[in-house]
């Protein structure tokens, strides 16, 4: 491992284990991007890669992605259930997104978070609701 990547991992472990701020019960924005940063290394770095390209032909990339930057929703459905946006057309990619059903609510929305919020990406900052929603 790089020290670059291993100085990331070590922030964003230390971001993950931060306490909720007090208002309103929300975990702070640094905190649900830190526990997303660890959720994306631990399941999706393998095929998205470290800077969210993925493998061209193989698997998708992150960065400017429709299905990513769009609606939150849709999102969550393709990474909790397989349901592909319908801004990635099918047959594009010969692999399949493995299903993410298992992982909780909270845990998802940090990691929808990250994604949408790195790579080049700006979008908004998605919640548990929304992904309990989808479900």
């Amino acid at each position: 491992m790089n020290p670059r990547h291993l100085l990331f991992c070590s922030l964003a472990f230390a971001a993950a284990c931060s306490r909720p701020s007090s208002d309103a019960g929300q975990p702070s924005a640094g905190a649900l991007v830190g526990r997303g940063a660890q959720i994306y290394t631990q399941n999706c770095l393998s095929c998205h890669k470290e800077n969210g390209t993925g493998v061209r032909n193989v698997y998708p990339s992150l960065a400017g992605s429709p299905a990513v930057i769009g609606d939150p929703a849709e999102l969550a459905r393709w990474v909790l259930s397989q349901k592909r946006p319908d801004s990635i057309p099918a047959g594009r990619y010969p692999t399949q997104m493995l299903p993410f059903a298992w992982m909780k609510d909270p845990d998802m929305a940090a990691l929808l978070t990250y994604i949408r919020s790195n790579f080049g990406n700006a979008a908004p900052p998605v919640d548990a609701e929304t992904v309990a929603q989808s479900r």
